[in-house]
């Protein structure tokens, strides 16, 4: 199906709304819900998802988030004070319910009007009634429909159903996102997105069909040129192949990390049966930050998706966004009646 064009500011084209991407006001809840012109959110990933990603997604249609679960409060501010600054359109801010200083991060959000908050790594229960006091709209991530189900009776406006193809923390049950999708599509009806192993627009388009409503992205909106990751971590992403990822550290808490020195001895330690408090200890602090912001390639965690290996260049947030649009657009049209 083709999607119009019209001429923007400093004659740059500029797209209208495509056809089965609908804008506010129509039918797709997604959009509706959070103010956007396309169902597409980007992952609030730790160590990339600053301003700078959240307002370029943003600024493209999407709904960037910022990931508060790398920052300490007044870090976080100053990044929704300048994604306020970057742009005039709706953003939100991912917060892991499990964050130390959680009451400070939520009254920050409150204080800074941001107009959405997905939440992970915990109850819905516990804060959803805040935000939704304020006037916040809320998501809630889950991987599996027993926890969809809490959040049904935790008031969300939408769900985010996370396959563990997904890079970083992840599910416990290993269900896959092709499973995950159409199982919780049949027991909720809350507005669903899909997210884990999603990053083009054909799995955009099979994620739909599948039953969910917009899709949330991690590992391609990490290798942007917006992304806060160091430059050194992300070369080594577009470097690797598939099969090059792998869900360990399940005695912590299960996590998604690319093969590296690091990686080999966690596996070591896992494979001879290393009770939780050794695996933890090797873990350590700051893994995560070591390997993804300061690019300790062989020393540092790091995480990324499955389909980190259709990657294989660094490209701005918003030629991510028209690509997959386009994409989906393009198979959307090929698809034909049995």
């Amino acid at each position: 199906m083709p999607t119009q064009t019209t001429s923007g500011h400093n004659g740059h084209s500029r797209r209208t709304v495509a056809p089965g991407l609908e804008a506010p006001g129509t039918r797709n809840r997604i959009c509706q819900l959070f103010g956007i012109r396309y169902p597409i959110i980007a992952g609030g990933m730790v160590w990339c998802s600053g301003w700078r990603l959240a307002s370029a997604v943003s600024e493209s249609g999407g709904l960037g988030l910022i990931g508060a679960g790398s920052m300490h409060p007044e870090t976080l501010r100053d990044h929704i004070r300048k994604c306020k600054d970057a742009t005039g359109r709706p953003f939100g801010v991912n917060i892991p319910l499990m964050y130390p200083e959680l009451e400070t991060i939520a009254g920050i959000i409150a204080e800074e009007k941001v107009p959405v908050v997905f939440t992970s790594a915990g109850s819905p229960k516990a804060w959803t009634p805040f935000f939704h006091d304020r006037g916040i709209k809320v998501a809630h991530v889950v991987a599996s429909t027993k926890f969809a189900l809490k959040c049904e009776e935790a008031g969300v406006d939408a769900i985010v159903a996370e396959g563990f193809e997904a890079g970083g923390h992840n599910g416990k049950e290993e269900t896959t996102t092709m499973c995950l999708i159409p199982e919780v599509r049949s027991c909720t009806t809350l507005p669903l997105i899909a997210a884990g192993g999603i990053g083009s627009g054909a799995t955009m388009l099979a994620a739909m069909a599948l039953g969910a409503e917009g899709v949330q992205i991690g590992t391609r909106f990490a290798l942007t040129e917006e992304s806060s990751a160091s430059p050194a971590f992300k070369t080594f992403c577009t470097q690797l192949n598939d099969g090059d990822t792998f869900l360990t550290l399940k005695k912590v808490g299960p996590t998604r990390l690319a093969r590296n020195a690091f990686f080999s001895q966690v596996r070591e330690a896992e494979d001879r049966g290393a009770g939780k408090e050794e695996i933890a200890a090797l873990l350590g602090r700051g893994r995560a930050k070591k390997g993804i912001f300061e690019g300790d390639i062989e020393n540092g965690e790091l995480e990324i998706g499955q389909n980190v290996s259709q990657f294989k260049t660094i490209l701005p947030a918003r030629t991510v966004m028209e690509r997959i649009i386009d994409e989906y657009d393009r198979l959307l049209g090929t698809l034909r009646p049995l």
